[in-house]
């Protein structure tokens, strides 16, 4: 397959997959096509080792780094520039209502404590500041792609990672979205339909492909519900130079995802989904339950704006972890989860979806041929 992005990254397909998993990264760049690490929950020297052991097991081949460095959020107006002070400035802005809200809900479904020393990583790479570290240490590796996972990625950033040799995409939701991001220099635009897990908007992938395509002049890949090779076909007819995939890689056998998220991924349907601020304080895809259920009650006392809210909830999120209250176990995930009943290995994944993405263009070519 030789689209844009395959000649731009030296690539063989034209298949991107996000994960926050070492493992499924490798092997994807491994069987032609390219994976692209989740930075978001590792530290400075977390991403070190991570980024180091990829560069060992990608056999050469091109992979990326994917950062989130939003646009907009609580304390992006502060002037802070050191993370720790940050954070002490952060959790001051979250009240104790909802402090008590999230705490009631878990002695209802009798979340123990935590134990032991456990202090969590409350704060992430949501921010500029926290986020920056995360940018210079890919940068150290021989990384091929740079993507913001929210917003237009800061112009010096760009400049950096062009600087070093590094292609830069950036996620879109809507055309306008993706307008303001090749302004700064971006090479390559994700549009997200809101059927894509995690952070998404409100435009469907079908609708939302060709209107982007039709707005900037950049290679556009098409993502949200892309899990085969008919979707990737329907992606690439629309006017994308690839996919985009993320939720797919969650039940691989390479992938670290905890035995009772897998379980449910695999049993779920499309349905089990929904839009929901109660991760991060901006709308993401999650999988539906009592958790989402309860930030939508009358009880609920609103969701906070990023990063306050995975703040507030990140300590209750890994209790939840390390309980018996599935109901209250929520991640992102996308749509496509309804297709996902079985584990394969990842490079089985890639190889499926290209022989479907055959059989769907040789099908199209027996309706136009005479």
């Amino acid at each position: 397959m030789r689209t844009r992005v395959t000649d731009m990254f030296g690539i063989e397909l034209p298949i991107f997959a996000f994960s926050h998993c070492r493992d499924v990264v490798a092997a994807v760049s491994r069987a032609g096509g390219m994976g692209v690490l989740g930075a978001l929950a590792y530290t400075p020297e977390e991403l070190e080792v991570e980024l180091a052991w990829i560069d060992e097991h990608v056999g050469g081949r091109p992979y990326g780094v994917d950062v989130v460095m939003p646009a907009s959020y609580a304390g992006s107006d502060l002037g802070l520039d050191s993370p720790a002070d940050l954070l002490a400035r952060l959790q001051g802005m979250i009240t104790p209502e909802h402090r008590a809200f999230v705490e009631d809900l878990l002695a209802k479904h009798n979340v123990p404590e935590l134990t032991g020393a456990d202090p969590g990583k409350v704060l992430l790479g949501w921010t500029d500041a926290t986020a920056r570290p995360q940018v210079e240490v890919a940068l150290r590796h021989p990384i091929a792609l740079l993507a913001n996972a929210l917003g237009p990625p800061p112009a010096d950033v760009v400049e950096l990672a062009h600087a070093k040799g590094v292609k830069v995409a950036a996620l879109a939701s809507t055309p306008r979205h993706a307008i303001k991001q090749v302004e700064v220099g971006v090479d390559v635009i994700v549009a997200q339909g809101t059927e894509a897990g995690g952070h998404t908007g409100e435009i469907s992938t079908m609708v939302l492909i060709p209107q982007v395509v039709d707005a900037v002049d950049v290679p556009v890949l098409a993502a949200g519900g892309i899990g085969g090779g008919r979707q990737m076909a329907a992606g690439m007819a629309l006017g994308a130079d690839g996919v985009w995939t993320g939720s797919i890689w969650l039940t691989v056998e390479e992938a670290d995802t905890p035995e009772m998220a897998r379980k449910r991924i695999l049993e779920a349907t499309s349905r089990d989904t929904v839009r929901s601020r109660s991760w991060t304080g901006k709308p993401a895809r999650l999988l539906k339950n009592e958790w989402t259920d309860a930030w939508e009650s009358a009880d609920s006392p609103g969701t906070l704006p990023m990063p306050l809210q995975y703040m507030l909830v990140s300590p209750a999120l890994r209790r939840i972890g390390n309980s018996d209250a599935a109901e209250l176990a929520t991640f992102p995930a996308g749509q496509i989860i309804g297709a996902m009943n079985q584990v394969k290995p990842a490079r089985q994944v890639v190889f499926e979806m290209v022989e479907e993405y055959i059989e769907a263009m040789e099908r199209l070519d027996r309706i136009t041929a005479d």
